[in-house]
């Protein structure tokens, strides 16, 4: 087992990317699977092989935006490709900071957005279908590795998922960590509503003795060769024995040392999922917390989540600086992955 601290050092490093030239490109597509009853909208991002016009991605009344060249060409050669989940209630746009950064230093980078649990369309039941969200990755990766004009540029002996928070949860599953549901319903008796996760399938009326079966399935998919994991979700509901037989490399990056949230530690004091797992990167962000793998936020959008009684997502301890947060994660995720 190997514990990687992160460090600020490359603080000037996505600082502030929604003032940055654009670096890399972007293209939209929607993609079919079969257990959604309709497309599911996809993104990816890529280093430009030649420019075309920048345009903004992901930019909101609560939300600084990421420019790219938009449909820009494809790069030579062979690329690293990386698909990932975001987290509840996010979207392609609330991952494009991530994926732009990872883009930059030579990755492929696929998006998408998991109905049921996306921005708009985020539903406390649906939340519990995690099969449902694995099984989106794995389409996605099929539509890609289809597409003649992008499967050229692909390495396939580098494939990763990537996942945060509730994606964090995906991920794993895509390397075959199975949940217990007895072992959630546990946990959540155990923590009730001071669980953010728990709290949040409360409201929706889950009934923790009935998890759906999606929640426990085997979601393990072999073609993802290594696995990026933040601040996963539902690790106190992990088996032992599934995550002992996990044979792919897995980074577990926490936001943060002083895990204030229960749902995210997976020290020893709360799942223990870094022990249970044979081939694990620890890597801890210092100055950070969950909130802090969102998108920068624009000046006024703290006071206007406060008007409209939403969640403190852009209120970051005074000192605290995201842009340097982001910058720490991509440079944790990017060594990792040797990009």
């Amino acid at each position: 087992m190997k514990y990687l601290l992160s460090t600020t050092t490359l603080a000037v490093l996505l600082a502030n990317p929604a003032l940055a030239d654009p670096t890399v490109g972007f293209d939209r597509f929607d993609f079919r699977a079969d257990h959604r009853s309709g497309p599911i909208a996809g993104g990816i991002w890529y280093p430009v092989g030649r420019a075309t016009y920048a345009a903004a991605v992901g930019e909101s009344l609560i939300f600084e935006p990421v420019e790219a060249y938009v449909g820009a060409a494809f790069p030579e050669g062979e690329l690293p490709l990386i698909v990932v989940s975001h987290g509840s209630g996010s979207s392609i746009d609330g991952t494009a900071w991530l994926a732009a950064g990872l883009a930059e230093r030579g990755a492929f980078v696929v998006v998408m957005n998991h109905p049921g649990t996306t921005t708009g369309d985020s539903s406390p039941r649906r939340t519990a279908r995690l099969a449902e969200r694995a099984a989106d990755l794995g389409a996605a990766l099929d539509h890609v590795l289809s597409d003649p004009e992008i499967a050229q540029h692909v390495d396939p002996a580098r494939i990763t998922a990537l996942g945060f928070s509730l994606g964090g949860s995906t991920v794993m599953g895509l390397a075959g960590l199975r949940l217990d549901s007895d072992a959630y319903r546990d946990y959540c008796d155990r923590f009730g509503e001071a669980a953010q996760d728990c709290l949040f399938l409360m409201r929706g009326g889950v009934d923790f003795n009935n998890l759906p079966p999606e929640f426990s399935a085997d979601m393990s998919d072999p073609r993802f060769s290594s696995i990026v994991a933040v601040d996963p979700g539902y690790t106190y509901a992990a088996t032992p024995y599934s995550a002992a037989a996990i044979g792919v490399p897995v980074q577990v990056v926490s936001l943060g040392d002083a895990f204030p949230w229960f749902a995210t530690d997976v020290r020893a004091e709360g799942s223990g999922l870094i022990d249970m797992l044979p081939n694990v990167e620890h890597s801890v962000i210092p100055n950070a917390r969950h909130y802090s793998f969102l998108p920068i936020c624009k000046e006024n959008a703290a006071h206007l989540l406060i008007e409209e009684g939403e969640d403190p997502i852009c209120d970051d301890p005074e000192g605290w600086d995201r842009g340097m947060a982001h910058a720490a994660s991509i440079e944790a995720i990017a060594q990792f992955l040797n990009l």
